[in-house]
This record gives C-alpha cells, structure tokens and sequence, in this order.
C-alpha cells in the first residue's frame, strides 16, 4: 500500500525557520517529480513547489519564491521543504504528493499532512 507521511510541522513565530519532511513507503518514487502542497483554513489546497524527479530542476509558487527551497533524497524516498522568513500566512497544512508533468497536478492519494501554525 503506497503511503506519504509529512513531518515537521509545528507552531512557529514570524520569521523563523522549519523543514518539512515527506517519506514514502510501499513503491519507491526516485524516478517521480514530486511536490508540496498546502491547504490554509477555509480555503482549498494549492500547489507550493516542486522537484524534478534527479532533484535537479525546482518550481515554486510565486509568493515562496526565495524562501522556500524543495529538496530531494531518492536513496531515502524523502523530500524536504526548507521553509524561510516564515510569515502568517503561511499558516496551513502541508502535503507531499506525487505530480505529474505539469509538475502541478497530484497523483495519489493526501495523507494527513503536517500543521505548520503562526504564533506571532
């Protein structure tokens, strides 16, 4: 049974820093672009960033760019989402996910996201 778990998240104040990690269990994704997503309150679940399957081209939203940066370790099946200058609105449930060509569109099944919450 394929399964992605998200970590990492927590209650973070204006400005800090956070790493997100996604593992991967039951197929191995080293040869799958994979991506972030998050889902704020209330609101639907939108595209963050993502990396190409050899970790070597990376794409982002327009309001992470420069302090979000996606990463890759294929030998683990784990991605990161090193998060930067951390800003309220940021506030949202992360999720990792397989994506297409598009490099935008998820593939499988959400897992349970972690929680990254502002406590500015």
């Amino acid at each position: 049974q394929v399964q992605l778990v998200e970590s990492g998240g927590r209650s973070v104040q204006a400005g800090e820093s956070l790493r997100l990690s996604c593992t991967a269990s039951g197929r191995r994704f080293s040869t799958s672009a994979m991506g972030w997503f998050r889902q704020a309150p209330g609101k639907e679940r939108e595209f963050v960033a993502a990396v190409s399957w050899s970790g070597t081209s990376t794409y982002y939203a327009d309001d992470v760019k420069g302090r979000f940066t996606i990463s890759r370790v294929n030998a683990n099946d784990t991605i990161y989402l090193q998060m930067n200058a951390l800003q309220p609105e940021n506030t949202a449930g992360y999720f990792c996910n397989v994506v297409r060509a598009d490099l935008r569109t998820a593939v499988l099944n959400w897992g349970q996201g972690t929680q990254v919450t502002d406590s500015s």
